[in-house]
């Protein structure tokens, strides 16, 4: 089933579109990955089998799940590296935001 990395590059394309902003890539792909591993974890925790079933089957892990299942290799590794940057990047700007706030 290919239907999440379409989801996928169908959402990047849109906020590539009208955002149009680095940034904006860049919290797409986090938030993402931060509702997968929270879909992730309700999949794994909860104690109804047929939810938790439906959410391992069609959900995956991560986003770096996906890239292990869609690729392999040294299109694997380097898929693996640009994550890595952007998740490095997103933690630059939540930083950023944070200092800027000036809230504790």
């Amino acid at each position: 089933m290919y239907i999440d990395i379409i989801i996928l590059i169908v959402l990047i394309i849109l906020v590539v579109m009208f955002f149009k902003r680095f940034s904006s890539f860049v919290f797409l792909i986090a938030i993402i990955d931060m509702f997968l591993r929270i879909i992730d974890y309700i999949g794994n925790n909860i104690r109804l089998s047929d939810v938790s079933n439906i959410i391992n089957k069609y959900f995956p892990d991560s986003v770096y799940a996906m890239i292990d299942r869609y690729s392999n290799g040294l299109a694997a590794t380097i898929l693996h590296w640009i994550y890595v940057g952007i998740m490095i990047i997103f933690l630059y700007y939540v930083t950023k935001i944070f200092i800027k706030k000036k809230k504790i």
